[in-house]
């Protein structure tokens, strides 16, 4: 399978690339990004044949669908990840909560969040490409709290790659900043930034395009990739967990294959959106994909009103940071399968140059044939977490926001699938503020009061993080982060 530009090819690039160049190279002409030239069907009988397999052979048969160019072996090192996660034959749960609602829980992983269902593969196959090149990487990543400790955890000590992971100041729960500054490899480094996440991921896809930061990496035969979802060797993993949890639903015989579900979605990047819309396109049987956002309600406003408008606003902070965010990468890849690669150029530098796009009244009714969206305040998910807990279902605040979703965008009584991105561990302060009002409470008070209120232990992997060294403690304004990730590679 060959990978094309979100914003057409500027004469210079390569017309089509690998899988390989993609994941390794994720930013092509224009500043676009890279998308699949064509999809792989799955048709009914392909869902059949896997019902009753595991989840690593169903990921194996859609990456085999997907014909990308990676050695069979390195899938099988890579898909043998999973069998690390609580449950090595199902690293996705799917739990009822009710008669049409079911939670995917996609953090039962290393760092407890659904990061970890991309990166963990992501990063041995990325690595193993690097060594079969004999090429040394600088891997990027910027994180709204999940994204940096997943690719630490995948790429710490592996050969042929460095990571620079940049998060904001402030703008991440206490759990994930531990997770990330008391990692101690030595081709790991922590950048805290003075600012919010936009300003990680702006400066991330600005030094990917730049020449003057290219041509110091060179210098030191150093070449350059991302571990944020711009990067299509996340995105491919990320499907997969769609397919699966419809399966899984099959399965618990709450559907019949060829049942319609609603995919309901946090989202922020909407990385996790466009998998479920990418699986659709294949041949999953899904309504509509309900999009959930918090009080930065970009999402909702495109989806709803077919404007996206971030002239008069500022990423406000909530008690869901992980979908604080303004600028969302992955509606890019949207755009240009619904409305083409010149539309989706004019678009996205309408965007760069002058903070809003407005899409015409027929580009919004193809975005809403497939996506319905609502947006869920801070105190509206706080309750949310109170009752669901009180009907026996823990849940962290960015799930939350998706049971908004379920109460207000669905409009037939379908089964739907709401995705956990977190495990409760990593946002316990909240939790513990919906759960018996408790304020201010330090992350470790408040996982015990939790754990001791529900009944359950907390794991080890966070539990460990309160009592290991902190060996990261680079902070920064956004100005300097070109000059503070050379340094790091000297």
């Amino acid at each position: 399978m060959k990978f094309i530009e979100t914003r057409g090819n500027d004469g210079q690039s390569p017309l089509q690339v690998s899988f390989s160049e993609a994941i390794l190279s994720p930013m092509s002409s224009f500043g676009g990004i890279y998308v699949p030239e064509s999809l792989p069907q799955l048709d009914a009988s392909f869902l059949e044949a896997h019902i009753d397999t595991s989840y690593k052979i169903l990921a194996k048969d859609i990456l085999t669908a997907f014909a990308i160019d990676i050695e069979a072996s390195v899938i099988d090192e890579a898909l043998d990840l999973y069998d690390a996660f609580d449950d090595s034959s199902n690293p996705a749960p799917l739990v009822k909560v009710n008669d049409d609602l079911y939670v995917s829980e996609l953090y039962h992983g290393p760092t407890r969040a659904f990061k970890d269902m991309a990166l963990q593969p992501f990063g041995c196959v990325l690595s193993s490409i690097a060594q079969t090149r004999d090429e040394n990487y600088l891997i990027l990543a910027a994180t709204s709290g999940d994204t940096g400790p997943a690719a630490l955890e995948t790429f710490k000590n592996r050969d042929n790659v460095r990571v620079a992971c940049l998060y904001p100041d402030g703008g991440t729960s206490d759990v994930q900043r531990l997770q990330m500054v008391t990692e101690d490899a030595d081709n790991l480094k922590v950048i805290g930034v003075h600012g919010d996440f936009d300003d990680t991921q702006a400066a991330l896809k600005a030094l990917l395009v730049s020449e003057s930061f290219n041509a110091a990496l060179k210098a030191q035969n150093i070449k350059l990739s991302a571990a944020n979802s711009v990067n299509f060797g996340r995105i491919i993993f990320q499907l997969i967990y769609h397919i699966h949890s419809y399966l899984e639903l099959v399965r618990q015989k709450a559907i019949e294959l060829g049942d319609k579900v609603y995919l309901d979605v946090p989202s922020g990047n909407f990385g996790n959106a466009l998998g479920g819309y990418y699986a659709m396109k294949m041949g999953l049987p899904v309504e509509k994909i309900l999009i959930a956002s918090n009080n930065n309600n970009v999402l909702t406003h495109l989806i709803n009103e077919g404007l996206y408008d971030t002239r008069e606003t500022s990423v406000i902070p909530t008690t869901s940071p992980a979908m604080d965010i303004l600028k969302s990468s992955n509606i890019e890849r949207i755009l240009y399968d619904l409305y083409g690669d010149k539309r989706t150029k004019e678009l996205m530098l309408q965007l760069d140059t002058e903070n809003y796009y407005q899409l015409t009244d027929k580009e919004l009714a193809m975005l809403q044939g497939i996506f319905v969206a609502d947006f869920c305040n801070d105190e509206e998910g706080k309750k949310y977490i109170h009752d669901t807990f009180a009907d026996g279902y823990l849940m962290d605040p960015h799930t939350a926001t998706c049971f908004k979703a379920y109460d207000t965008c669905r409009d037939k009584p379908l089964k739907t699938i709401i995705y956990s991105t977190a495990e409760w561990t990593k946002f316990s302060p909240v939790i513990a503020n919906a759960l018996t009002g408790e304020k201010d409470a330090h992350d470790i008070d408040a996982l015990q009061a939790i754990a001791k209120e529900a009944n359950i232990d907390i794991p080890e992997q966070i539990n460990a993080l309160f009592s290991k060294k902190v060996t990261q403690k680079t902070l920064i304004n956004k100005e300097d982060i070109e000059k503070e990730i050379l340094a790091f590679l000297k």
